[in-house]
């Protein structure tokens, strides 16, 4: 398959050109239905001897072309439809009837504030698209984008969180006019997935009922299934904490699929170079470290342990806290004990074969660095934050 991307510079086209080259190139084996011998970019700057080329040979087209803040106003109708006009001219030139999916917006619904200029170019796009698959009996798919986030998009353009990623993340000003503003948002990865979907004749069709998507089977314009609405308070208020992340080592709930992950995604491409590596507190003695690595909201905290040669650590059980200590390097060995018992429990641990062992409620436990030159390195991961007000934590030895 050949496939054309214009617009190939733009966000929704690096991160597609991105996606198909790993197709391309079999390092992406997640849509074996998908087999790509060339890839053409096409963008602005591009030749127009690369446009002919393309509509010759491509097998499928993806306009992503498009001027979101152009100097003046005609320039929306000549980047949003002109060149649309072109494409799909080129495309008759060399009787290529191959399907060709349309990146618009929801602005082209021109409902409310939506009834625009750039509102009005995406609808004439669109109109021009559904007429040309009815004159030549090409496939035509029409996306219409509610506000799109990801990496790689271009902040103090077309994107408020694009801004607000880029600017919390390097220490600029924001402006939230009113936190209760609703977006309803894509993500670019789950729009990259709608266009695999639609290579693969699979796409989601839907229709309008306002600004408002109503998936259906029929429907005259397709969509992505998976969008999230969100109000701007709430995504400041977890960029916030994503900024705060490395003092609080709180990581917040980020469940499969949820927007919080993807946002933080999202934030995370817009640091700085000097904000991509964070000192962490080490508490050290002369018995060695200990030194807290991240902590969860609902799921308790995680930490590293280095004791040096012949030291023993512990010496503690807890009443309802549980831990998992996990040695990666060096040779060890935990003990533990119920309190009211005499048994001891042994596991020698080698960090050339990675266990996990349960710490157990109501057994005073210790960990034992055997070797007399190296460290032993421990992993822990306890069931709860520690809490210096309620340590859960009572001395004894095993």
């Amino acid at each position: 398959m050949k496939i054309l991307v214009t617009g190939a510079n733009g966000f929704v086209g690096k991160n597609l050109v991105a996606a198909l080259k790993n197709i391309k190139d079999g390092k992406d084996r997640t849509h074996p239905e998908i087999t790509i011998e060339e890839i053409y970019s096409y963008d602005i700057d591009s030749s127009g001897e690369l446009l002919e080329e393309a509509c010759k040979n491509a097998d499928f087209v993806f306009n992503l072309a498009g001027v979101n803040r152009p100097q003046n106003t005609d320039e929306f109708m000549q980047g949003n439809f002109g060149f649309a006009s072109t494409l799909l001219d080129t495309l008759k030139k060399y009787n290529n009837t191959c399907p060709v999916v349309l990146s618009s917006s929801i602005q082209a619904t021109l409902v409310g504030r939506y009834d625009s200029d750039y509102g009005r170019s995406k609808k004439a796009g669109e109109d021009l698209f559904f007429e040309y698959s009815e004159k030549t009996g090409a496939k035509v798919l029409v996306y219409r984008f509610p506000n799109l986030f990801g990496k790689w998009c271009r902040p103090n353009y077309n994107s408020a969180v694009a801004t607000f990623c880029n600017n919390i993340a390097n220490d600029l000003e924001i402006t939230v006019s009113d936190p209760a503003v609703q977006l309803e948002l894509l993500y670019i990865d789950d729009l990259i997935d709608e266009m695999f979907a639609a290579i693969e004749g699979k796409e989601h069709h839907c229709e309008f009922q306002g600004i408002d998507t109503v998936l259906c089977e029929n429907g005259k314009y397709c969509a992505a299934p998976i969008t999230h609405k969100v109000t701007l308070g709430e995504i400041v208020e977890l960029l916030d904490a994503f900024k705060n992340q490395p003092q609080t080592l709180l990581m917040p709930e980020i469940p499969y699929n949820s927007f919080a992950k993807k946002l933080y995604s999202t934030y995370l491409s817009y640091l700085p170079k000097e904000k991509a590596i964070f000192d962490l507190k080490m508490n050290c003695d002369d018995r060695g470290s200990f030194t807290e690595l991240l902590k969860t909201e609902k799921c308790g905290q995680f930490s590293v342990n280095i004791s040096k040669p012949g030291i023993t650590k512990g010496q503690h059980w807890h009443h309802t806290k549980w831990e998992f200590f996990i040695v990666v390097s060096g040779h060890g060995l935990i003990q533990m004990r119920k309190i009211d018992s005499d048994e001891v429990l042994n596991y020698e641990v080698t960090g050339d074969r990675i266990q996990a062992i349960h710490m157990l409620p109501g057994y005073t436990h210790n960990i034992i660095n055997l070797s007399e030159t190296e460290n032993l390195v421990t992993v822990m991961w306890a069931n709860e934050q520690f809490d210096p007000s309620h340590p859960d934590t009572f001395f004894e030895v095993v």
